[in-house]
């Protein structure tokens, strides 16, 4: 994976534009050489499709198989579910003593079964924090909660997609101090019990997780040391550690991505899109820096 193209992106921060995915963060607009028929998604336009009084949104998850159901996680409100396309939304989460939603995972190969992840991890002006993982075994009707209490904001939440008690968990920890809760836990149980698989320090954070679709042993997540001190808005974002990490054994060893990747201090929020292909690896990430906002794609 040593061919890296950096493509030249233009970067929107209206608000407007950031509602759109649901967040405050700038929007970056990747301008590619290859381009594509306009007449392919001409038609496609941005609607609300609600639930209008369920706030931002960290956590969206859709359910393999059924194109019709989906789940929402608000960063204040919990989690929604809908069966008919998003036409009409039902809040599940309401009898759990937590509303801060950071990440929702539906396991493929048992739809039943979600795990939620609680604590927003959007580290912004105001933040609510978790206590957190939760998981139903019957499509949300019911929640039991199985630990990692004092992980606080949780970026992400992956389940293998043969093994539904397979799980990841992306902990980023407290925003406002050091806490060894942090960085990307593993169950192999169903989330009965919980092993920390990747940590670097107490200031470090774990944001993002994906498999690679053809091979779930092989996953990638992104560390990112951030804080959010109390006389600030938003945080300083590029504190040194930060990075893209691969594993090939499911998670058992970690190794860093530098081959192109921008110097550690300078990474705040890589995010692993989707990585792998069926004839070959690739990977795209988002990379912030203090530079500016960069698209980079990896391809082996």
């Amino acid at each position: 994976m040593s061919d890296i193209r950096q493509v030249t992106v233009r970067v929107f921060s209206t608000l407007g534009a950031a509602v759109l995915v649901g967040g405050l963060f700038p929007i970056a607009h990747v301008i590619v050489q290859h381009q594509y028929d306009a007449s392919l998604y001409s038609g496609l336009r941005w609607r609300v499709i609600g639930p209008f009084r369920g706030g931002r949104v960290n956590a969206v998850s859709g359910v393999p198989g059924q194109p019709n159901h989906f789940y929402f996680g608000s960063v204040g409100g919990g989690v929604w579910k809908s069966t008919n396309s998003c036409r009409t939304w039902a809040p599940v989460f309401d009898s759990q003593p937590v509303a801060s939603i950071g990440a929702i995972g539906v396991a493929p190969s048992n739809t039943n079964i979600v795990y939620v992840g609680t604590g927003e991890a959007d580290m912004r002006s105001q933040i609510s924090y978790g206590n957190g993982m939760y998981k139903s075994t019957d499509a949300g009707r019911t929640w039991s909660h199985i630990g990692l209490d004092n992980t606080r904001q949780i970026g992400r939440v992956i389940v293998d997609s043969r093994n539904p008690n397979i799980v990841f968990v992306a902990a980023l920890g407290h925003v406002y101090g050091a806490n060894p809760d942090r960085g990307v836990y593993r169950s192999r149980d169903g989330g009965t019990n919980w092993e920390k698989v990747l940590f670097k320090n107490d200031n470090i954070g774990a944001i993002d997780l994906s498999f690679d679709p053809q091979n779930s042993q092989i996953i990638y997540t992104t560390l990112w040391n951030t804080r959010r001190p109390p006389w600030s808005i938003y945080p300083p974002s590029y504190g040194p550690g930060s990075g893209i990490f691969k594993s090939i054994d499911g998670g058992n060893t970690w190794q860093p991505l530098t081959n192109g990747v921008p110097p550690e201090g300078l990474v705040a929020r890589p995010t692993p899109v989707r990585a792998g292909h069926p004839s070959k690896e690739r990977l795209e990430a988002m990379i912030i820096t203090s530079f500016g906002s960069t698209l980079m794609i990896r391809t082996g």
